[in-house]
C-alpha cells in the first residue's frame, strides 16, 4: 500500500507536529517521542497525506473520525501511564491512539463497534509490529474477562460515565473520559479511590464524536 510509507519529508512534519504540541503545553516527553515514532498518515486516507501532521481531525469513515493529535497527546497525559499497565480503550477508531499506547508499554485492550473500522486498524497496527487485543464490539459493556483495568481510556463523548467501566478498574486506577450531551464534552479524570469512591476532575471542553448506544452494527 502506497500510503504505509514514512519518508523524510512525513518525518520533518511530524516533528514539526511535536513542536507544536510541546507549545500547547504536553509536557511528558515521553509522549511527545511517541508521536514522533507512530506515523499518523498511516492511519488516514492518501487522500490526507499532506495533511496527516496538521493539529485537524479528519473523517476515517462510519461517520467516525481520528482525533486531533492534541486531543490524543490530552489525553493520554491525563493516564499518567506506566510501562505495562493494563489499559481499556473504548473506540479503537482509526487504530493511532491504539499505537501510541502501545508505543508507551502499555499492554492494551481496545474495542470497537464498527467491524470495517476495526478491521482497517488491525491492518495498520500490527503493520507497525504493535500487539494490542482488539476486540469487535460495544464498549459500554468494556471487557470483563480482562479486567480490572489500571487505566481505562474512552475516545468518544458519552452522555454519562459508564457504571460498567466503572466497575471493570481498579482501585487506584484512572479513567479518563469525555461526558456530555451535546457537541462538547467536558473531560474527565476519574480515580477510583475504593470500590464505592471516586474523585473526578474536570479539563475542559472537547469535541468528540458521540459513543453509541449499545447495539453493535455489522
Amino acid at each position: 500500500m502506497q500510503h504505509l510509507k514514512d519518508t523524510f519529508k512525513h518525518k520533518g512534519k511530524r516533528k514539526q507536529l511535536i513542536f507544536e504540541l510541546s507549545e500547547m503545553g504536553i509536557k511528558d516527553q515521553r509522549i511527545l517521542e511517541a508521536f514522533e515514532a507512530v506515523p499518523r498518515h498511516f492511519f488516514l486516507d492518501l487522500a490526507f497525506d499532506d495533511q496527516a501532521y496538521s493539529n485537524m481531525a479528519f473523517q476515517i469513515g462510519s461517520g467516525q473520525t481520528i482525533s486531533h493529535p492534541y486531543t490524543v497527546a490530552f489525553q493520554t497525559e491525563l493516564l499518567d501511564l506506566q510501562k505495562g499497565e493494563k489499559v481499556l480503550e473504548i473506540g479503537t477508531g482509526s487504530g493511532f491512539q491504539t499505537s501510541i499506547l502501545c508505543e508507551l508499554g502499555a499492554k492494551v485492550f481496545s474495542i470497537e463497534r464498527h467491524s470495517d473500522l476495526h478491521l482497517a486498524a488491525k491492518f495498520v497496527i500490527h503493520h507497525l509490529n504493535y500487539s494490542p487485543k482488539l476486540f469487535f464490539g460495544d464498549g459500554y459493556k468494556g471487557n470483563t474477562l480482562n479486567a480490572p483495568f489500571d487505566k481505562i481510556l474512552v475516545t468518544c463523548g458519552a452522555p454519562e460515565i459508564p457504571q460498567e467501566l466503572l466497575k471493570q478498574l481498579k482501585v487506584d486506577g484512572i479513567m479518563v473520559i469525555p461526558v456530555g450531551e451535546g457537541k462538547e464534552q467536558k473531560m474527565l479524570k476519574l480515580v477510583k479511590l475504593s470500590e464505592t469512591s471516586f474523585s473526578q476532575e474536570e479539563f475542559g471542553t472537547f469535541k468528540f464524536v458521540p459513543m453509541l448506544e449499545r447495539t453493535v452494527k455489522k
